[in-house]
């Protein structure tokens, strides 16, 4: 007998979590049904002798596009006709990695062992994504795997999409920045120390604005290594604060707080939050057991006690949209919307519609940042430039009429 530690949602969508004993994981999951509890997650406390489970080092969680690319390939084979086994066997055999290779072949012992699809993902800690468990065992219910499979994909590769327009966005303004920065420092390090001994030629008559010059140069020239050590004291000392959740709620509310940049990261939160509530629904998955999962994923703790209390809400029957509102975290569209959604009884197509504005919005905001930063970047660059030259070029001056 093997000890699991279990994660399930009751008749009435209240999610439980305790141990319970069984021979194997399929086992487990039927005795968790005769209870009434529909299994979320099972995780073998005890050890597991299964020959095709994937081997420690490998037990982290797949990367987002490995998931996706898994779900679409298994989800076509089964469109096709062919069984769930030979499936995940062909998969297997055309899989471009052999990480890939040893997660699919983990499965199909599994399912060949007995267990189902969302059974056998769940027997993996960590490996498999909650949310993707509990999508595969809703379809897995209504007969309708392959269908969750593609929604799974499509939801993954949707993130992924929006993910990269973020950081392909964000990147030629990062790039800009450094070079703006590295020109400054060459600007400082190389160039003005060699006017130094004509300056000195000046002594006291050089201007005020040229001797700030020389002592900022002098600075970097003699202190440039402090730079990177205060950058890695500083970095350690976030780290440390955000490894705390006090740290890390504090950081989070401030990230919220910022002129621009606070809007822009609750749209994005927002997006991510209604497009994995929606899928989840979409999926068969319960409004209780979704709103849990989606709270894991949210990324944010100020998000996350928002979802917290909305979960509280929704437990007594009060639905989502107001709870959405006096959080006042989500912006305004996303409870209003949510509430149409309620009242016409179209929930998850309001919610993918919520995800698609918002998205729209934040890349027409990232585009307006991008076209601002870009030239602000290259003006301050141009200002300091042109205020080490007037300085130099006074200093000359200064020097010139002190030889004349």
């Amino acid at each position: 007998m093997t000890l699991w530690r279990y994660r399930a949602a009751d008749a009435d969508s209240e999610l439980r979590e305790g141990e319970i004993e069984a021979l194997d994981e399929g086992a487990a999951a039927a005795r968790l049904q005769s209870l009434g509890l529909m299994p979320l997650r099972l995780r073998p406390l005890g050890p597991e002798k299964t020959a095709a489970a994937v081997p420690e080092r490998r037990r982290r969680g797949l990367k987002p596009a490995v998931l996706a690319a898994i779900a679409a390939q298994t989800a076509v084979l089964l469109r096709s006709g062919i069984a769930l086994d030979d499936a995940l066997d062909v998969a297997a055999s055309f899989a471009e990695k052999p990480r890939e290779s040893e997660v699919l072949r983990a499965l199909l012992g599994r399912i060949r062992g007995g267990a189902s699809l969302a059974e056998a993902m769940s027997a993996e800690p960590g490996l498999f994504p909650d949310f993707a468990v509990s999508m595969v065992r809703a379809g897995e219910e209504a007969g309708q795997v392959e269908s969750a499979l593609a929604r799974l994909a499509e939801f993954l590769e949707q993130s992924m999409a929006w993910r990269e327009t973020i950081k392909s966005a964000l990147l030629y303004p990062a790039v800009v920045a450094l070079v703006c920065c590295g020109s400054i420092a060459v600007l400082f390090a190389f160039v003005v120390p060699r006017f130094a001994p004509l300056f000195a030629q000046a002594g006291d008559a050089l201007p005020s604005s040229a001797r700030t010059l020389l002592a900022v140069s002098d600075l970097v020239r003699g202190w440039w290594w402090t730079l990177p050590l205060a950058a890695l004291v500083l970095a350690f000392t976030a780290q440390r604060a955000l490894r705390t959740q006090e740290g890390r709620r504090r950081w989070d509310r401030a990230v919220l707080t910022l002129p621009v940049f606070g809007p822009l990261a609750a749209k994005t939160r927002t997006v991510h939050f209604a497009r994995t509530l929606g899928t989840l629904l979409k999926g068969g998955v319960a409004l209780v057991p979704a709103l849990q999962i989606a709270r894991e994923t949210a990324g944010n703790l100020v998000f996350a006690e928002a979802i917290d209390a909305v979960l509280e809400q929704a437990k007594a029957g009060k639905g989502v949209a107001e709870p959405l509102r006096r959080t006042g975290v989500f912006p305004p569209l996303a409870s209003r919307l949510m509430a149409i959604g309620e009242e016409s009884g179209r929930q998850q197509e309001m919610l993918m519609r919520i995800a698609d504005t918002l998205e729209s919005e934040t890349r027409r905001l990232v585009d307006r940042l991008i076209a601002l930063l870009t030239p602000a970047l290259t003006i301050v660059l141009g200002v300091i430039v042109a205020a080490v030259i007037g300085s130099i070029l006074t200093a000359i001056l200064s020097v010139y009429d002190l030889a004349m």
